[in-house]
């Protein structure tokens, strides 16, 4: 069994069950070192006095809160421990709801609960049953590293879970985030919910850090003076293009089809969309070229009358040429 985290007890109404509590999760990322490039010696951080430039021991530093720039006050480990936390050691049960209840992103670190002695195994199964039979999680307070939290506790596999929670303030509003309404087809919902359907697994324990594989190869391979593996080839992704909502849907469900080797049964089909009204800036095109046109025919017309009235004006001449011609033959 890993090392426990916290030692107290589960208080459930008048019956206590002392309890372990251990990590329900390990960390399998890779963690690198800082080093030196020009020797590779490994760099390390020092803890200085920004006052006296002198590098403290861990004896020498303790807590402070800063009310401003200038001014800190210092907190001492024994004035933290004489605040009255009725929750110090104990994992306090205050009510049960339905787990359906409870928003997801409110649940932070995962522990298990073990008992500590043999005498708690009897009300630790008695909590056990009650939630699995009742089919609701218990919400506690318990108090850690001196700060009171919230907790989940629900059965996972015959062992009791406490989810460590965020309190209501500490979530954040997604208002701001949330896109402008949209006008969508009920084709185009309706064929997001077949490829979630055509996507739909009933356990996701096969997947993988691929990631993590690529890395371990690398190190394995640079540690072994082996040559370097290749990088994996995907597919490009374009970037800011506007594409047929409808037809990236189909072009979707298809290729999950062929993935889970249901075969999709042809192409994909191309839903038609409908025109969509010219934006402002199309209209002034659209009105700009008009205008020119309307330009460029009036100024046609305006230069042929123009030639028109040349010509007549020639004409005139030329006419009155000839007949002062004729009068001066006949006198």
């Amino acid at each position: 069994m890993p090392r426990p985290l916290w030692t107290g007890a589960i208080s459930f109404g008048l019956v206590t069950i002392p309890v372990k509590v251990v990590s329900a999760t390990q960390d399998h990322s890779i963690h690198f070192r800082q080093v030196h490039l020009e020797d590779l010696g490994r760099v390390r951080t020092r803890k200085v006095c920004e006052l006296d430039g002198e590098a403290l021991s861990q004896d020498e530093i303790g807590k402070g809160y800063e009310l401003s720039k200038e001014q800190t006050v210092p907190i001492t480990d024994e004035e933290l421990d004489r605040i009255p936390l009725p929750t110090a050691k104990a994992i306090e049960i205050v009510a049960f709801v339905d787990a359906d209840s409870v928003d997801p992103i409110r649940i932070s670190d995962s522990y298990y609960l073990a008992i500590d002695g043999q005498v708690a195994a009897k009300p630790y199964t008695l909590l056990r049953r009650a939630l699995e039979r009742s089919d609701k999680v218990a919400v506690a307070k318990f108090a850690w590293h001196n700060r009171e939290r919230l907790g989940l506790l629900r059965v996972r596999e015959g062992a009791i879970v406490l989810h460590s929670m965020r309190w209501p303030d500490e979530i954040r509003s997604p208002e701001s985030l949330a896109p402008r309404q949209v006008e969508l087809d009920d084709d185009e919902i309706d064929r997001a919910v077949q490829l979630t359907d055509t996507m739909a697994l009933d356990s996701i324990a096969g997947f993988r850090d691929a990631y993590r594989d690529a890395l371990e190869e690398l190190i394995a391979a640079k540690s072994e003076g082996r040559e370097l593996p290749e990088p994996a080839e995907g597919e490009e992704q374009g970037e800011g293009k506007v594409v047929d909502l409808m037809a990236a849907l189909n072009a979707s469900v298809e290729a999950a089809k062929e993935s889970r080797g249901e075969g999709g049964g042809g192409e994909a089909t191309v839903h038609a969309m409908r025109p969509r009204k010219k934006t402002a800036s199309k209209k002034a095109a659209s009105s700009g070229k008009a205008t020119t046109g309307r330009k460029a025919g009036v100024s046609g017309k305006t230069t042929g009358r123009k030639a028109d009235a040349g010509k007549t004006t020639a004409a005139k001449r030329t006419a009155g040429a000839k007949r002062t011609a004729r009068k001066r033959s006949a006198s």
